[in-house]
């Protein structure tokens, strides 16, 4: 399993202006090198936004949108959204209606009309079943009124600049925000705190190209290469890697404008930061409330839905010979131990060759086999985190849903408090589902001599 080059894509660039006329092929060699395998070229009227559908159909790897900007609003007349409508459905590789929206900060077209055109694109954008790039500058509030209003449900607020509660908003009527270079400068840290706030599930990455250089680049020039650079940021402000952020945004894009770049095989052994998960099972003990899988199978821009429970050989093969991994986690979308027998004779080879092993649990496995298995786990695990979720019986139950009732929440706290026994290091982890007491389940995991982890309710892995 080796390492390869990040696979990125800038989802907002203006490659069509004068600025790249004299080094354009070289320009595209290196977004290439810097691992961005897609560029999405966005049109701000209707001369630009022919010369990105031009470009998108000469270049594989080059996408279009086409669009008015709000600077143009008071010149747009039925017939240019006769013009857009024909750009959008004469080309696949026409992916999206914009860049349209509202500035109110440069008040180059009267707002009444800029807030008639926007709305008119969007309706244009739900009747073709396109998403959206919008532009939103220093008109937050209206740009949100009229998302709620207008029947469009998927787009992408470009160049965000709101704060995470409009982030969250956004996500939740199913837009997503873009991150651009700005997220380098570093007197941006109001970007910042909106990365660490809202799910990266809901990001991608972009340059605004030519316009937004990052740092160190400011003064010159910007070019699809440098949103390496914002994503480097990105990963440094939530705690990842680089191929984490270039795998999410990646797949992000791709469910968004159909970019067809993310690679779905690895199902079974999946990488986020310095972590190798393996993914063994999509069953589960309990069925919890909160549980991402139930809307999506994806974490961290990894798919893990499996065609089927994988063999040792499977797993084995998948495993490979990673580099740079601190541990190896047993964890996807199921619980690990339902396949006990597996787990041991993976666990047995691997920490024979010398990896540092955890288990993610929801504590339960003494239940399903009706035994104390955690004398068979000793030597074995380094770690075992077990998902305690609740202070008490009947908060466990409603959350949890499992299926061994009254006596699912004591068996949890009887496994945590057994497994110090024979497992260096037992944590006891709580998810902050609105309404949990996590006080309570820290001062319960405590007593039961564990250490104990809250997991945010808005990030999966």
């Amino acid at each position: 399993m080796s390492q390869q080059k990040p696979v990125l894509i800038d989802s907002h660039a203006h490659i069509y202006y004068r600025d790249f006329i004299a080094d354009f092929d070289d320009m595209l060699k290196r977004a290439e090198d810097a691992g961005v395998s897609a560029i999405l070229v966005v049109g701000t009227d209707i001369e630009s936004s022919r010369e990105s559908v031009m470009l998108a159909e000469k270049y594989p790897h080059l996408y279009a949108a086409v669009g008015i900007h709000p600077h143009d609003a008071g010149r747009v007349t039925e017939a240019c959204y006769d013009i857009i409508r024909t750009m959008a459905v004469s080309s696949q590789k026409v992916v999206a209606i914009g860049e349209i929206g509202l500035d109110f900060y440069r008040d180059r077209s009267p707002r009444d009309a800029q807030e008639t055109v926007f709305r008119r694109f969007l309706r244009m954008a739900a009747e073709l079943n396109k998403p959206v790039i919008i532009h939103d500058r220093d008109a937050h509030d209206r740009i949100m009124s009229i998302l709620r209003e207008e029947p469009a449900r998927k787009g992408v607020l470009h160049c965000f600049s709101g704060d995470a509660a409009m982030a969250s908003e956004a996500a939740a009527l199913g837009f997503h925000i873009s991150i651009p270079g700005t997220i380098t400068y570093p007197g941006n840290e109001s970007l910042r705190d909106v990365v660490r706030a809202v799910s990266i599930d809901r990001m991608l990455v972009e340059t605004d190209c030519p316009y937004l250089t990052p740092t160190p680049h400011r003064g010159k020039r910007n070019e699809p290469a440098y949103v390496r650079l914002a994503a480097e940021k990105l990963a440094e402000v939530k705690g990842l890697t680089l191929d984490d952020v270039a795998r999410i945004t990646t797949k992000n894009a791709s469910d968004l404008f159909g970019i067809n770049l993310w690679d779905q095989s690895t199902k079974i052994a999946y990488r986020i930061r310095n972590s190798l998960y393996l993914n063994i099972t999509n069953r589960c003990s309990n069925r919890c409330t909160f549980c991402p899988k139930f809307d999506d199978f994806t974490v961290k821009g990894h798919n893990l839905m499996l065609d089927s429970e994988p063999s040792f050989e499977e797993v084995m093969a998948a495993i490979g010979q990673p580099e740079g991994i601190d541990e190896i986690v047993f964890c996807g979308f199921g619980e690990p131990l339902i396949r006990l027998d597996l787990v041991k004779e993976l666990a047995t080879v691997l920490k024979q060759r010398g990896f540092c092993i955890r288990i993610n649990t929801d504590g339960q496995a003494n239940k399903v086999y009706k035994r104390d298995i955690l004398p068979e786990l000793a030597g074995l695990v380094d770690s075992l985190s077990v998902s305690l979720n609740a202070p008490d019986a009947t908060t466990y139950s409603r959350l949890c849903n499992t299926p061994f009732g009254e006596t699912g929440f004591s068996a949890v706290c009887d496994f945590i408090r057994a497994a110090a026994n024979h497992i260096p290091q037992v944590i006891a982890s709580a998810v902050t589902v609105p309404g949990v007491d996590i006080e309570a389940c820290r001062i319960l995991a405590e007593s039961l001599g564990a250490e104990f982890r809250v997991r945010e309710y808005t990030e999966v892995g």
